[in-house]
């Protein structure tokens, strides 16, 4: 009986907490046109019809939750219903998920996770660089954040205008922080000022400056620098950050392996997946600049690169400025970092084999794969509707064609009926 009513109480209390989390989302109409300028919002535009929309609602919930005491308002807003909103905001498809202070306008483009949105959110309510005064907050710093840009230095010079410019730039996508020397202290390898460092797994990494005033080079060198360095040195590739990953102009190096229902991977691709990462992690300094490693679980996405069906675990190497592939030649079992090296030894030299591009041959093979690998998913997953989706139409469209073709035949055969008629009247006024 206790444990029943523990039960009963338990369930209670998760249904109050869900109703709390989801109460924390304005439910916005038409009247936001009228206030969207005031204040910071993250909103997402929605239909009720979209099933992608639904499946965002509950972690919509838990970051408007995480986000209540931060300055930041989250609300939602039913485009079918207030269509004056998403013609406003040049709504193309849902769910939309828009970030508003001012009159600035950043549509998120990442992984629709909770810690990602957060993360966009938090990124663009603060201050395009965020001064550290205190050096205990390098300790909260590092804790929250698991990569930042942090320049050293007084507000003043080429470098630190080119900072602050690129910095207002990719906001939406990294922190960036700027301390002086002595607040720094032990927190990073400071050398000389001005000086840029990226924080990521642990370690600092310097921006380099072979000329100190030369703007354009000190320009362009940074905004390379800055695009390249703000993913993790092995990240997890989705649909959400290939596209971002593709800006780097780099080639992409992944480890494809396959993950279970529940996100869970097999230990074999555990160990080819380390293996991988280990070619950057030990040789970074060989193919950092050349290279952006990653490895990826998502069968379909990889699939449609390479235009085929990629084998678990294998390697996969895109380049992203001329759209073509590699794929290594021997069996994946059979990797090493070593075999690995040279792979990519080859790929620098442009000696290994291409597939793929973007050419127009290239790009009707693509749709036409993509299409039979999305006809042959639909039909594996539910085979009755994939008849009723495809049999009815061609059903209909076959009933038209005939239509359109067989009435020449149809009345060909009355008119003979009619002559026969005729003819048989014909002969019996002969016979009277």
């Amino acid at each position: 009986m206790v444990s029943l009513v523990k039960i009963a109480f338990s369930i209670i209390f998760f249904a109050f907490f869900a109703s709390s989390a989801a109460s924390r989302v304005i439910e916005l109409s038409d009247r936001f046109l009228d206030i969207h300028k005031e204040g910071q919002w993250l909103v997402m535009m929605y239909a009720p019809w979209c099933a992608h929309c639904k499946r965002l609602e509950p972690v919509w919930a838990h970051v408007a939750q995480y986000l209540y005491s931060s300055s930041v308002r989250v609300g939602r807003i039913d485009c079918t219903r207030f269509t004056n909103v998403a013609h406003t905001f040049k709504i193309r498809g849902f769910p939309t998920i828009l970030f508003l202070k001012g009159d600035q306008q950043f549509i998120y483009d990442g992984d629709r996770t909770k810690d990602e949105l957060v993360k966009f959110a938090m990124r663009l309510s603060g201050p395009t660089v965020q001064e550290i005064t205190r050096t205990q907050s390098f300790d909260t710093i590092k804790n929250d954040r698991d990569l930042y840009f942090l320049y050293v230095g007084d507000k003043i010079g080429h470098l630190w205008d080119i900072y602050y410019k690129t910095a207002d730039k990719y906001q939406q996508h990294a922190f960036f922080y700027q301390s002086h020397q002595d607040v720094v202290d032990n927190h990073a390898p400071v050398i000389k000022v001005p000086t840029i460092f990226v924080y990521k797994e642990n370690l600092h990494y310097n921006f380099s400056i072979n000329d100190d005033n030369d703007y354009d080079k000190i320009n362009d060198t940074m905004q390379k620098w800055i695009n390249s360095e703000r993913f993790p040195t092995f990240p997890k590739v989705t649909r959400g950050n290939i596209n971002q990953l593709f800006l780097t102009n780099k080639n992409l190096v992944l480890a494809v392996v396959e993950e279970n229902a529940v996100e869970d991977i097999s230990q074999d691709m555990i160990e080819f997946r380390d293996m991988v990462e280990s070619v950057i992690k030990n040789k970074r300094h060989k193919y950092h600049d050349y290279f952006q490693f990653g490895w990826i679980s998502n069968t379909e996405l990889v699939n449609s690169i390479a235009m085929m069906e990629m084998t678990k675990p294998s390697l996969l190497v895109i380049n992203t400025s001329t759209s073509h592939h590699h794929i290594p030649d021997d069996e994946p079992s059979k990797l090493t970092p070593q075999a690995i090296e040279l792979f990519l030894e080859h790929i620098q030299n442009d000696t290994a084999t291409r597939y793929g591009g973007n050419n127009v041959v290239v790009r009707f093979y693509r749709w036409w794969f993509e299409t039979k690998m999305t006809l042959a998913s639909m039909w594996k997953g539910n085979p009755i509707l994939t008849m009723l989706l495809f049999g009815l139409p061609a059903l209909f469209l076959s009933l038209i064609f005939y239509g359109i073709c067989c009435p020449d035949i149809l009345d060909a055969g009355d008119d003979d009926e009619e002559e026969e008629d005729e003819s048989n009247d014909s002969s019996h006024m002969k016979k009277d």
